[in-house]
């Protein structure tokens, strides 16, 4: 059973700043690439300086005294060395902004997964597939913020005011003329970000909703195609597929938009500037030299400003992702205990009175059950009523609302799952869930794995117990899996599944609908799997719909969704 709840629509209704203190101060490679880009924003404005006072130099002698620019060398050097200058700074920001964003990208991602698997089956605030989503393309949105929102936002910081200071030791009536204009910019761009508030959260919740409905439905085919249901659903994808279309549109439309009205805008405050030189330069009230030198240096004031409004949407993108990261970073997880956990093989586990709320309501409600060593226990129910939810609590992945799981030991000490040292409980247990997830390597290294140390006999017993040989047969042991599209279907991949549980150690074994996607004839070597982990002195849990299943069991559990 999935467990998904929608994205929270907080972020888009908190006013957030430029850049993320908690992306600093967390990140280290984004926090890196601020300082570089700080570093590299004074380079160019030095550069943008020079530039303008050699070129403003090179024309008033040009025209003021008929000199040509190769009769004054040392202003030539000087002016290329400005600009190559400025250029390799360009090349550097460019080329270390892509490999920062590769690496904070990466520690996100990594933190994410990592944190949501403590913190149990509803990490993550419950979004299951939504997690996957936003660990995924969701978090990529993190790149152009980086690239182009944050370099542009630092030259905005450094460029901008070195170049309004050097105009007002030029000419300070430009230099009002700009610090009048200079507002009307992040004015415009407050007035766009208005417009576009809460753009980037939708357009992210509803990817991170069509990744998790997408996948729900993806895992469910088998079971909506044997119930003659596939062809209904993807009218729920086709919808939500237009509408994340529809919201994409809708965020590009306003990027453009906003780039046209931000470059209308600059181009007006630069000629602004170049009327006034030039009338007084035509009532001689000005010289030529610090005219031209204004005249360069005026574009270079709006440019990063403006360019800051062109990446507003990957400010807005960025920041909606990161915040959706953190949200879930920010989750306290549970607490483990530090009681270590009995022996399982005389220990039995238990459910007391146990409830899960849900927002669909399905799961366990007021669930009773004990798990008596070395017995086969069937957990049956209909769908939906939490049977997979009443195991995780079971065992420590999930805290109840309500109730308790508990592990009695030999003597009748009773401990509270909660209060374990839940690595100790599992390390004794062989989950085996609907969806098995294998580690990568070989057919034969997969299987050691299970068990370090055992010989070509067991293997050769565990695979002729659980139909495997028939894949051996065909791929051989050295066959490598999940890689150069040389992968195993569901069906051979849950057989695979039984063979590490079977040749596992532990004492507890818990399956989960194990013949959900195997045929029937494979049924019944599960079937015969069962009895032979019951004649090892095994305990087994069985989450099971077949009555086939639950005729192996020695016991019989029912769970029951609330009404």
């Amino acid at each position: 059973m999935t467990l998904t709840a929608p994205a929270s629509p907080r972020a888009g209704r908190t006013r957030r700043a430029p850049v993320d203190p908690r992306l600093l101060r967390e990140v280290r490679s984004a926090r890196n690439h601020l300082l570089r880009t700080v570093a590299l924003g004074l380079v160019q404005a030095a550069c943008v300086i020079v530039t303008a006072l050699v070129i403003a130099r090179l024309g008033a002698q040009l025209l003021e005294h008929r000199q040509l620019p190769q009769d004054s060398p040392a202003l030539l050097l000087a002016l290329l060395m400005a600009l190559a200058v400025r250029a390799a700074a360009v090349l550097v920001e460019q080329r270390t902004a892509h490999r920062a964003a590769t690496e904070a990208i990466g520690d996100l991602r990594g933190r994410i997964v990592a944190h949501a698997a403590t913190l149990g089956p509803r990490g993550g605030a419950g979004r299951g597939a939504d997690l996957t989503a936003l660990a995924t393309t969701g978090i990529e949105k993190l790149r152009p913020y980086l690239v182009g929102y944050v370099p542009q936002l630092m030259l905005a910081v450094t460029v901008t005011p070195l170049c309004l200071l050097t105009i007002g030791i030029l000419d300070p009536l430009s230099a009002v003329i700009a610090v009048i204009t200079l507002p009307l910019v992040p004015l415009f761009m407050i007035l766009v970000g208005k417009m576009t508030v809460g753009r980037s959260e939708a357009l992210l919740a509803d990817m991170r909703t069509l990744w998790s409905q997408l996948l729900d439905l993806v895992d469910g085919l088998p079971t909506l195609r044997a119930l003659g249901r596939e062809r209904g659903p993807e009218k729920i994808v086709r919808t939500l597929g237009d509408r994340h279309r529809a919201s994409a549109i809708g965020s590009l439309t306003f990027a453009f938009l906003s780039s046209m009205v931000l470059e209308l805008l600059a181009t007006l405050c630069v000629a602004l500037i170049a009327v006034s030189i030039g009338m007084r330069l035509v009532y001689g009230e000005m010289d030529l030299a610090p005219a031209l030198a204004v005249l360069v240096l005026a574009p270079e004031i709006y440019l990063p400003l403006r360019n800051v409004g062109s990446q507003y949407h990957s400010s807005t993108d960025g920041l909606a992702a990161v915040g959706a990261a953190f949200e879930v970073l920010d989750e306290v997880p549970p607490a483990d205990g530090e009681i270590p956990a009995p022996d399982l093989r005389t220990s039995h586990l238990a459910l007391r009175g146990v409830s899960v709320l849900s927002r669909d309501g399905s799961a366990p409600h007021r669930a009773d059950l004990e798990l008596r060593p070395g017995r086969v226990l069937a957990l049956t129910g209909a769908s939906g009523a939490g049977k997979t939810t009443a195991v995780q609590v079971l065992l420590g992945l999930l805290d109840a609302d309500d109730g308790h799981a508990e592990v009695v030991d030999a003597q009748g000490v009773a401990t509270d799952v909660r209060n374990l040292d839940r690595r100790t409980l599992w390390d004794q247990v062989a989950l085996l869930p609907q969806r098995p997830v294998l580690p990568p390597g070989t057919i034969r290294s997969v299987l050691e794995s299970a068990r370090p140390g055992a010989t070509d006999a067991e293997l050769e017993e565990v695979a002729a117990a659980t139909g495997l040989e028939a894949v051996i047969a065909q791929r051989g042991w050295s066959a490598e899996l999940g890689r150069s599209g040389r992968g195993i279907s569901l069906g051979e991949r849950q057989r695979l599944a039984l063979a590490r549980a079977l040749l596992s150690p532990t004492p507890l074994v818990v399956l989960d609908e194990p013949t959900a996607h195997l045929d029937g004839g494979t049924e019944d070597l599960v079937l015969d799997l069962l009895r032979t982990l019951r004649a090892q002195g095994r305990t087994v849990l069985l989450v099971a719909h077949r009555s086939r299943l639950v005729d192996v069991a020695d016991d019989i559990a029912v769970v029951e969704a609330a009404s």
